[in-house]
């Protein structure tokens, strides 16, 4: 083969990060053993940091952004796929020290790679991406957690109106979930009440600084925010329940925070990490997503765009200004 295709390359030059498209070849794609045609990709947080020039993310420059992709199987030396095989790629390290999504041909390890549903094409799997299944990842480990239940109390989302926040919902309100979603914007009210949630509180009531422990309300959380967000939202979590914590776009750091929640309530802080999880929880958040995600529903979040438009789209989603998801259609 002897294909010559656009990618978006994230790169450095005078010690600084830089993104751009470039025009390569199936011989610049490292030495891999699965070649997959990459139909799809998306626009995750991280995404928007590396392509938006507003974080070094690329740790091992020159490399293709994009940290999911879907698509075919066109060879694999591994012996575990055939040619046309359907298949999906989230996080292990793509677009920090591996080749990402943001082309029409990638090289991957065969052990990245997870078989898409039959429920699901690949738009529906990018529609996802990594942000959809890291919400899969919150909600598992909620429920092996125990403290939430269908119809009883309020599960807190926090972020709500963005990736992971809206597929979280879904799926949280799918399972009879009581949610509450927490958003800066209430034009997004309507959106998030059609996803299934049933109550609504201010993001800036959230961040406001508050004691250590205050009136106890909710008996799960799915936090995508951290800093002062993830603080309070401990500080209000009722005895014995647990907080999944999977994002910063608030902010890396819990300024105020107090052990008080952990030993005086038992709270359980989870940290949800979906870029090297093993294959067994991918497989199961995946099957979970098989089963409780409409894809109807998903359709609803999720706007598609050329590759072209990953510069205006990094910046919006660093700037909050993305609804749910969107779907870089590659070819």
């Amino acid at each position: 083969m002897t294909e010559r295709f656009t990618a978006m390359v994230l790169d450095e030059k005078d010690g600084k990060p830089v993104a751009e498209f470039r025009e390569l070849g199936l011989g610049d794609l490292p030495d891999l053993d699965v070649l997959v045609k990459v139909s799809a990709s998306t626009v995750n947080y991280k995404d928007g940091l590396a392509v938006g020039l507003k974080q070094k993310i690329a740790r091992k420059p020159p490399l293709v952004g994009g940290i999911d992709l879907a698509g075919t199987v066109v060879e694999d030396r591994s012996g575990k796929f055939q040619p046309g095989d359907r298949v999906h790629v989230n996080g292990w390290g793509m677009s920090e020290t591996q080749w990402g999504g943001y082309t029409p041909y990638q090289r991957v390890k065969a052990e990245w790679i997870t078989r898409t549903p039959d429920a699901f094409t690949a738009a529906d799997a990018m529609a996802i991406g990594t942000a959809g299944y890291t919400a899969a990842l919150c909600v598992d480990a909620l429920e092996d957690w125990g403290s939430i239940q269908p119809g009883v109390g309020e599960v807190l989302v926090t972020g709500a109106a963005g990736g992971v926040g809206s597929i979280a919902i879904a799926l949280l309100a799918k399972r009879g979930y009581n949610v509450t979603a927490a958003t800066g914007r209430p034009e997004t009210h309507d959106y998030l009440r059609g996803l299934g949630a049933s109550n609504f509180i201010a993001r800036e009531e959230l961040a406001a600084p508050g004691g250590p422990l205050r009136k106890e309300r909710f008996s799960g959380v799915v936090d995508a925010v951290g800093d002062t967000t993830l603080v309070s939202a401990l500080a209000q979590a009722t005895y014995g329940s647990a907080v999944a914590a999977c994002g910063l776009a608030g902010g890396a750091m819990m300024p105020g925070a107090s052990v008080m929640p952990h030993i005086l309530r038992g709270v359980a802080l989870l940290g949800i990490d979906s870029v090297m999880a093993p294959s067994a929880k991918r497989d199961r958040a995946w099957a979970r997503l098989a089963r409780d995600l409409d894809t109807a529903t998903l359709a609803s979040m999720t706007a598609h765009a050329p590759m072209s438009d990953l510069p205006r789209l990094a910046a919006e989603i660093l700037a909050g200004q993305i609804r749910g998801r969107v779907v870089i259609d590659i070819a």
